[in-house]
């Protein structure tokens, strides 16, 4: 017997010869040189292209061509045993490999059967196949596969096995296809894989067709390919297909009702699962603890607390509780239903623990919000040497953002690198939302940036910094960049890029995000219906805003509440309230916000009736209490006329903030009871209210309205010498009101003076209305003309000039600038006045237009004669034209106030309050006219003109003549 000591040389060899290189010193008995050449590497093989792979490196970098030194070497039997038996040891020899995953091993083993020249077999063929798939070289199990003289059913099944081993599904159901093609007819083992690869790939229209040709060949019986079938319609949510192949075998083990449990459980059938349970149960098949892991996670999945309870009893009694992977089921259900303390008994129960444990419980506490409890388990796990892996990291991290703890968060970046997980998607991820929520955008990005393969998550979460922290502009581009790379946006993705547009006003990429998502079929998404709704009605486009309002199916109170306060916000007052109406019919219950919004635009439009209908409504569902709704229902009053009303509710609430003091202080300015306001403004401060800049305008105001000078500059001082509240535009415009109104024009001027307030529009607006109501000509064309030099050529600055003029008999002046208003295109805006009577509202201008404008001007003329016998007479000085005196008089008596007091007073049998509201300020000989029909009807008459509320009663007015007095 001759053995030689055989060492190779490196050379350019085809094929599998390079496998004959010295990878050891390898014993071998002597031989004669093989007589076919075994080169089947010389091209590339078929297989190998429809792998698509090519040979690999392994870890140290080393090409696989080079074969690397095994720790021991490999024994052979002598010479004289005959090839079979050499083949059948070098089977086995490659069998024992594969198992183990010793490719190198293997790859000797198969070097040395080209140098003893030995022809293999098909065992060995098969062996061999099977050793490179599933050592993950698949490029070498094509190759061999196709230089096999004669390919059958086993080679194949151990290709797809191997392809499938390695989570390569979709290979295995090409690969599977190929072998179909070829004629070759598949066995149980081969279709019990395939269907299992389809299920990776989760191709279910692939596995039916396996299926049908299991249900063909008869093998629908075999109790693996039925698993593989239960599982693959499971796991693609075909759950009901999955039911009647389990109902269709003839006997239900244990693996199949597991498999089965195990798919109600992944689609969140939690009850079907715990249902299949108890079936099994009286089918007497035994349960094992796998089975009862799945029923909790389904009871875990949609939240069946109960029945994961009667599971845990089951537990304890059949001795399972202590299992460790029942015990992490266990953790998973009690923390995911809030029972935290239940979750955490049971975990440390575990003696044993490991990083799956570990990770279990970080991640159950951090998803509930008990950010501060993952963390300190996180130290503790550090504690005893357990070392974290991607899951622990990924939870530790969203517990820190949960947090706001950004310290805390870089620590554990830095952690992250030291156990290299830095480049997995999931721990980035979480990195990216912790910098984010802490307001890092930048440092987010620089992680997305550094992400090897960023998924659709690692977009959206990165998307979802850029509505806030003024990055806006950024998440355009970043979503543009997204779609160019090939991902396929979801409702997250638009949710976040909505409200980017939103923030950075830009509708019209808005509505290029609105054509993705039409083409990505999400239209019809209630989440991106709301964002779509929210973005419209920020832009004011209202048509589009019906639009998708109408599309959407469930509309619940947020949607609903949206589109009434953005109607509300946008003038269309009206609308609102019959959207509020709509909402009721449809069965959907208003919240506190819906009721604030309306009526917000019951303010706006004062519609006193329709504000009442919603203060029940507020009452009856118990949401007066509510701030939002409290404060709502106090401005509504104040701004209908009902400032008894607001301050009913003001002070029946328990607790009121600095908003809700606000409103009421400037609700009693706005009705000219300015000692109430400022008596409110006192009690404020008693009850350690700060006042903001807010409190002060309404403060002003009614020292302004009651002719407060004194007060009013000790009020304006402490803005910010005692309060620190910086005086805005609104503020210096107040006090030099409170000065004008009462004819202290020197001051007035020396006010501007000394804090620069010559470009302050509105402080000239209010001294130009001051100098019409006292005479002041020189000053008054002062402040004109400052207006006309900051562009403020508002009606108002003409007309009050004018005024100014006719006041004093100087008709050639008020003639040229009325001449001047109207070659500069300056329109006068008509007096006009509404009522609202019996919920409708009625309008009224002075020419006339009403449809009983008849009967008022009757009522008109009666009124008339009644004053006359008190000596009442019409104030003709007030009519600022140069014509007759009897034309003044019939001008007199068309003013819009007039004829909607005569039409209220018609319509008015049982004394309510008339509330009328005029968008002018009213005049003097009108306002004379409302004290003395308010004495002779005893009826309140309350007027809201652009200034204020008067109310009229029994003679007298609540702005005390303050507004028509004269200081000379």
């Amino acid at each position: 017997m001759e053995y030689a000591t055989v060492s190779y040389g490196l050379c350019n060899l085809h094929s599998f010869q390079f496998l004959s290189l010295p990878i050891l010193q390898v014993q071998i008995f002597s031989h004669k040189p093989p007589r076919n050449p075994f080169n089947i590497f010389s091209t590339v093989s078929s297989a190998q292209q429809r792998s698509g792979t090519t040979p690999k490196r392994d870890p140290s970098g080393r090409n696989h061509r080079s074969v690397p030194q095994t720790e021991k070497n490999i024994e052979m039997k002598p010479s004289n045993v005959g090839s079979k038996q050499r083949l059948k040891r070098y089977s086995s020899l490659l069998g024992n490999c594969a198992l183990r995953g010793a490719l190198n091993e293997g790859k000797a083993i198969h070097g040395h059967q080209i140098k003893t020249g030995v022809d293999p077999d098909s065992h060995f063929w098969v062996s061999l196949v099977n050793l490179y798939a599933k050592c993950d070289y698949s490029s070498y199990a094509c190759q061999a596969l196709d230089e096999m003289p004669e390919q059958d059913v086993v080679s194949w099944t151990a290709l797809i096995q191997g392809f499938v081993a390695q989570g390569n599904g979709r290979q295995g159901v090409d690969l599977f296809s190929e072998m179909r093609k070829k004629g070759i007819s598949p066995n149980e083992f081969t279709v019990a894989t395939c269907l299992k690869a389809c299920s990776m790939c989760r191709d279910v229209s692939f596995g039916k067709q396996v299926h049908a040709e299991v249900i063909k060949e008869g093998l629908l019986s075999d109790v693996f390919i039925a698993s593989a079938l239960v599982n693959l319609y499971a796991k693609c949510s075909e759950i009901d297909l999955a039911d009647k192949v389990f109902f269709c075998m003839p006997e239900q083990n244990e693996v199949l009702w597991n498999v089965l449990i195990n798919g109600h459980a992944q689609v969140g059938d939690g009850k079907g699962a715990f249902r299949l349970f108890c079936e099994m149960i009286n089918s007497e098949v035994e349960f094992s603890e796998f089975t009862l892991s799945s029923v909790l996670k389904g009871c875990t999945n949609s939240g069946q607390l109960r029945d994961g309870q009667l599971v845990h009893c089951l537990a304890i009694k059949s001795g399972f509780e202590i299992d460790k992977f029942m015990c992490s089921s266990l953790v998973d259900i009690y923390s995911k239903c809030d029972m935290v303390d239940d979750a955490l008994r049971l975990f440390y129960m575990i003696t044993d623990h490991d990083v799956v444990s570990w990770s279990a419980m970080i991640a159950c506490l951090e998803k509930q919000g008990h950010s501060s409890e993952a963390i300190k388990l996180f130290y503790l796990m550090r504690h005893t040497g357990i070392e974290p892996n991607q899951f622990t990291f990924s939870s530790v991290v969203s517990a820190a953002a949960e947090l706001g703890d950004l310290l805390f968060g870089e620590s554990i970046h830095a952690c992250i690198f030291k156990f290299g997980f830095e480049s997995d998607v999931s721990v980035s991820n979480a990195l990216i939302g912790m910098y984010i929520k802490n307001g890092c955008v930048d440092d987010g990005y620089r992680v997305f940036e550094a992400m090897t393969g960023p998924d659709l998550v690692s977009w959206n979460t990165l998307l979802s910094g850029f509505h806030d922290y003024g990055y806006a502009e950024s998440g355009s581009n970043v979503f543009c960049q997204m779609l160019v790379e090939g991902f396929r946006p979801n409702m997250y993705t638009f949710i976040s890029i909505l409200r980017s547009c939103s923030d950075l006003l830009d509708i019209k990429f808005g509505k290029q995000v609105h054509a993705q998502i039409l083409k990505n079929s999400l239209d019809g998404n209630e989440y991106v219906g709301k964002a779509l709704l929210d973005m419209y009605l920020k832009f004011r486009y209202m048509e589009e805003s019906y639009i998708v309002f109408a599309k959407l199916i469930n509309r619940d109170v947020f949607t609903w509440t949206v589109m009434i306060t953005g109607l509300a916000q946008t003038e269309q007052e009206e609308k609102a309230i019959k959207f509020l109406n709509s909402m009721q019919q449809e069965g959907v219950r208003p919240n506190e916000f819906t009721i604030a919004g309306c009526l917000g635009g019951c303010s706006r439009i004062t519609a006193t009736e329709s504000g009442r209908q919603l203060h029940s409504m507020a009452l009856k569902s118990g949401l007066l209490p509510d701030m939002f709704v409290s404060g709502a229902l106090v401005d509504m009053y104040a701004k209908c006329g009902c400032i008894e009303d607001a301050e009913a509710i003001f002070k029946g609430l328990v607790w009121r903030d600095k908003v809700l003091w606000n409103t009421m202080i400037c609700g009693f300015s706005l009705h000219g009871q300015g000692y109430k306001a400022l008596q409110t403004f006192q009690k404020m401060k008693d009850e350690g209210n700060l006042p903001d800049d807010v409190t002060f305008i309404g403060v002003l105001s009614a020292c302004s309205h009651m002719g407060l000078v004194e007060e009013g500059k000790q009020h304006f001082n402490s803005m910010s010498n005692v309060y620190g509240v910086t005086p805005r535009d609104e503020h210096y415009a107040g006090m030099v009101d409170i000065l004008s109104r009462a004819g202290r024009f020197v001051e007035v001027e020396s006010f501007v003076e000394e804090m620069k307030l010559t470009s302050n529009a509105l402080v000239w607006e209010n001294v130009l209305g001051a100098c019409a109501k006292h005479g002041n000509v020189k000053f008054g064309e002062r402040a004109a003309k400052r207006l006309f030099e900051l562009k403020c050529e508002t009606d108002s600055t003409y007309i009050l000039l004018s005024n100014t003029f006719a006041s004093k008999g100087r008709w050639t002046e008020a003639k040229r600038i009325r001449a001047l208003m109207s070659s500069h295109g300056v329109k006068k805006e008509p007096g006009c006045s509404w009522v609202e009577i019996n919920n409708k509202v009625h309008v009224f201008v002075s020419d006339g237009g009403h449809p009983h404008i008849r009967e008022i001007h009757l009522k008109l003329e009666e009124l008339g004669e009644s004053l006359r016998l008190i000596g009442y007479v019409p104030q003709m000085e007030h009519v600022l034209h140069d014509v007759p005196d009897t034309e003044k008089e019939e001008h007199l008596n068309h003013h819009s106030e007039k004829l909607a007091l005569a039409f209220a007073l018609m319509s008015n049998s049982h004394k309510k309050t008339i509330r009328i509201f005029k968008n002018l300020r009213i005049c003097r000989n009108c306002h004379n006219f409302m004290k003395h029909v308010s004495r002779i009807t005893t009826q309140e008459i309350v007027i809201r003109d652009t200034n204020r509320f008067h109310s009229f009663k029994d003679g007298s007015c609540s702005c005390q003549d303050y507004c028509f007095r004269r200081w000379y």
